[in-house]
């Protein structure tokens, strides 16, 4: 009889810890609904309406390429590393980094969720977002939301500089830096420069135009309108 017990007690302590060292999540792909998506965006930007820290924080748009983890379970990109683009004037091609690419109609391919909406929010309530859809998959997880490589944002500078072009916004740049990151002014320039910014409608924007002068600016005058600029800046070079 004793010997039946002890097996009995053996047999349950192997089960008790076998299962717990055997235990997983379910990652079966689990594709997300449109009903399921729209709830999770309005929740999300509901909230960004009485927070306004991600006021001035990166906003993902097509073509930008994003690291999502989750935590405890990896990468969930489906993708290769990306091909390596550069910008139009520029002769060195920007690095290839792994992630996923957010596409031209708004959105990303991820693991056991399929497509999920991506473009308009910031980095901040898109790690929000994501968490209510792989909740469907994962019990309360932790989702991160990295920038690895910004391709969305960009700037064009047109006129009589040594490189005109469309560049990428991958770092703050003032006014004086797009010139020279432009090679400089071409033999037939003069020293006035326009930007035209969409919907600027605050000083030293007059009628979304800013007029810069650069010999002034060598003087020390009107230092202020040495901006930084933003993406979608049209700089034209007199």
């Amino acid at each position: 009889m004793s010997k039946y017990v002890n097996f009995l007690l053996l047999t349950t302590i192997v089960m008790l810890f076998g299962s717990s060292a055997m235990a997983a999540q379910s990652t079966i792909d689990v594709p997300v609904s449109k009903e399921l998506m729209a709830k999770a965006r309005e929740k999300v930007m509901s909230q960004a309406k009485t927070n306004a820290k991600g006021a001035n924080e990166y906003v993902v748009g097509p073509g930008d390429i994003l690291s999502v983890q989750v935590y405890g379970e990896g990468d969930m990109s489906t993708e290769e590393p990306a091909v390596a683009k550069k910008d139009l004037m520029e002769d060195s091609p920007r690095s290839s980094v792994g992630g996923v690419t957010v596409r031209m109609d708004g959105k990303i391919s991820l693991k056991h969720v399929g497509d999920v909406d991506a473009v308009g929010f910031t980095l901040t309530q898109l790690a929000d977002y994501l968490k209510i859809i792989f909740a469907t998959v994962y019990d309360d997880p932790v989702v991160t939301v990295v920038l690895a490589q910004s391709n969305s944002q960009r700037y064009t500078v047109m006129g009589k500089v040594a490189k005109p072009g469309i560049f990428f916004l991958d770092y703050p740049i003032n006014l004086v830096q797009v010139i020279a990151r432009c090679g400089g002014f071409d033999q037939w320039a003069n020293s006035e420069i326009t930007v035209v910014r969409k919907d600027a409608g605050t000083e030293p924007f007059k009628n979304n135009t800013l007029q810069f002068d650069y010999d002034d600016f060598l003087k020390g005058k009107e230092l202020e309108k040495n901006i930084l600029i933003k993406a979608g800046d049209i700089v034209i070079v007199h």
